[in-house]
């Protein structure tokens, strides 16, 4: 029976050193995990910065090809006031020329 105690507080002991150089070997690994999982979120991160970044020059181009764009049209609304405003006085002198008798 002592035989057995024996026999059993060996196969206790070897199964201890078994989970002990398990846990050595995963506690050696952990750093190089943790250190791999926060280089995969630095990299998301910045992708999504990047991707942020993108979006947010796409939109200050378009607003500022909207305001180049507003700018012309207002330019040409101008323009066409202008010529508007003349073919009018040419047009009431035209009229005024008519009805005084002068054409």
């Amino acid at each position: 029976m002592n035989e057995n105690r024996i026999k059993q507080v060996l196969e206790i002991e070897k199964k201890a050193d078994e989970i002990h150089s398990q846990a050595m070997t995963e506690a050696q690994q952990l750093p190089a995990q943790a250190e791999q999982e926060s280089q995969e979120i630095v990299n998301q991160a910045r992708a999504q910065a990047q991707e942020e970044a993108r979006q947010i020059v796409a939109k200050s181009g378009a607003e500022d090809e909207v305001a180049r764009i507003l700018a012309g049209a207002q330019e040409k609304n101008r323009q066409m006031e202008a010529l508007s405003m003349s073919n009018f006085d040419r047009s009431v002198n035209y009229i005024l020329d008519r009805v005084t008798g002068k054409e």
